[in-house]
């Protein structure tokens, strides 16, 4: 089967969100793409792409054709991006769309996959999930906690990393990689059960 991956990295785009909890889908992204040895690329459906193999397979083969976009626009107009990327490389969300998202009901630094369920008030994935007609696609969820004391949530994820994490997200972001290429190269079941018991 010829059929990509489809791995989304949501953030919003832009300078003064670059380094935010909220962009931390956008950091792994470019991970990935490091790891390949690509670029981004501007593609008509407001996102950037790049086309690429990801992993190793069992034996040693090329992993498979993934393709790593992130939207060109806010967080909250993620989906029709995505549903027009889904349709033009004919990607069925339920089988093999991973979208990776920040995660406020998780601890920082915690990685959890999961597939379905509701949008835990994320605007991003409620845009995905709108756009597509369905919550059933495959999410990387990274922990960036709660806000401390009475801070808004949206004022918490929108605001930058602190200089004191630095080296804890760096390792969470190789992690994050790391059970990307597990899902497209060894299956969801199998790269969650791996997660789940490191």
């Amino acid at each position: 089967m010829n059929t990509p991956w489809l791995v989304i990295g949501l953030g919003n785009t832009g300078t003064r969100y670059a380094h935010n909890r909220h962009n931390i889908g956008h950091m792994v992204l470019e991970v990935l793409v490091g790891r390949a040895g690509s670029r981004l690329s501007s593609h008509k459906t407001r996102t950037q792409v790049a086309d690429v193999r990801l992993g190793m397979m069992p034996g040693g083969a090329p992993g498979p054709r993934v393709i790593l976009a992130r939207t060109t626009g806010y967080m909250n107009e993620s989906g029709g991006p995505v549903k027009a990327l889904a349709r033009f490389y004919d990607v069925d969300p339920s089988t093999r769309l991973l979208v990776i998202h920040d995660d406020l009901d998780l601890p920082p630094h915690v990685l959890r996959l999961k597939r379905g369920g509701g949008e835990g008030g994320h605007n991003g994935l409620r845009s995905i999930s709108a756009a597509l007609g369905t919550r059933d696609y495959a999410r990387l969820r990274i922990g960036v906690g709660r806000p401390p004391g009475r801070q808004d949530p949206a004022d918490f994820v929108l605001s930058d990393f602190p200089g004191r994490e630095r080296p804890e997200l760096a390792v969470t972001l190789e992690q994050a990689a790391d059970a990307v290429e597990q899902v497209v190269t060894l299956g969801f079941t199998a790269a969650q059960q791996r997660l789940h018991s490191a």
